[in-house]
């Protein structure tokens, strides 16, 4: 049974870290696969088709290599932060490959509206962490905080993010969706840019779209891979109804991601943690009538 978290405006279910989702792509701590606000729902699907993949509001470390992988020997292991430790083989590093998984360690504690849960990590390859997240509703809307502690012999460098997976009340993409930004975008210095139909539509602080995609869209580096402190704010012209992601950090690149039944905006936190030390950052969401 899913954690509920309830207050009078906002509802919020969260898997245990070992139901349901079991895969070695995102975190196992904090799936985040409902966030109503009175009578609309906000989370989406990765695909239509295949439940096992992405929903709501997934995160994940190392989405381009994962902690410890390229030291590791194949058939050896390596650490995914937040899963446990992943069966390297001979492939390069993928965030999509069904990598054989030795969880890590869970614990839980919820209330009425909050849900603390860490993860830790076994010692391997020199690197240990215990990660500690902590989920927390608001009068309008919600945030996580994570803290990162760096129990092992070696520094942790990686990335994290949440894969905003969207639709509000299920609504497909299209004209009445706008994605405003707090920077201008950079579209001759996107890091890769795929928009086959040309229905995503970049202005310079907005996206729009010009009816439904029918094929997957990409954007990276919205800033042109500059450092910007920065947030994102869908709204749904029809329904009147937005959402709102802050951060307090300064992101190490903003990206989006998309399809005809669900937008992704991503933003990326940098994670760099000493021997010994810890990393601590937060994201905050905003659930708001226009």
């Amino acid at each position: 049974m899913p954690h509920i978290l309830r207050n009078k405006n906002i509802e919020l279910h969260l898997d245990d870290p070992l139901e349901r989702y079991q895969s070695a792509r995102f975190d196992w701590t904090g799936k985040i696969t409902k966030v109503a606000f009175h009578d609309c729902d906000f989370a989406g699907f990765e695909s239509l088709d295949d439940d096992s993949l992405g929903q709501g509001f997934y995160n994940e470390f190392g989405i381009d290599t994962a902690l410890g992988f390229d030291q590791a020997m194949p058939g050896f292991w390596f650490h995914k932060i937040g899963v446990g430790l992943l069966r390297k083989d001979h492939e390069p590093y993928s965030f999509a490959k069904a990598y054989e998984i030795r969880p890590a360690g869970f614990q839980v504690s919820a209330s009425k509206e909050r849900l603390t849960l860490v993860c830790r990590s076994e010692a391997v390859l020199g690197y240990a962490y215990v990660l500690e997240k902590d989920i927390a509703l608001h009068d309008d809307g919600f945030s996580i905080t994570y803290q990162l502690h760096n129990v092992g012999d070696k520094e942790i460098v990686t990335d994290e993010y949440v894969h905003n997976f969207l639709a509000i009340n299920q609504a497909l993409l299209g004209e009445e969706y706008m994605l405003r930004l707090p920077f201008p975008t950079k579209p001759e210095a996107f890091g890769e840019t795929v928009n086959p139909e040309g229905k995503a539509l970049v202005d310079t602080n907005e996206i729009r779209f010009a009816g439904t995609p029918s094929e997957p869209f990409f954007f990276s580096n919205l800033s042109g891979g500059e450092p910007v402190a920065t947030s994102w704010e869908l709204i749904h012209s029809k329904q009147g109804i937005g959402i709102r992601e802050s951060v307090d950090f300064s992101c190490s690149k903003a990206n989006l991601w998309g399809c005809g039944h669900v937008i992704s905006p991503e933003l990326f936190c940098p994670v760099h943690v000493l021997v010994g030390a810890t990393r601590k950052w937060s994201r905050r969401y905003e659930l708001f009538r226009t």
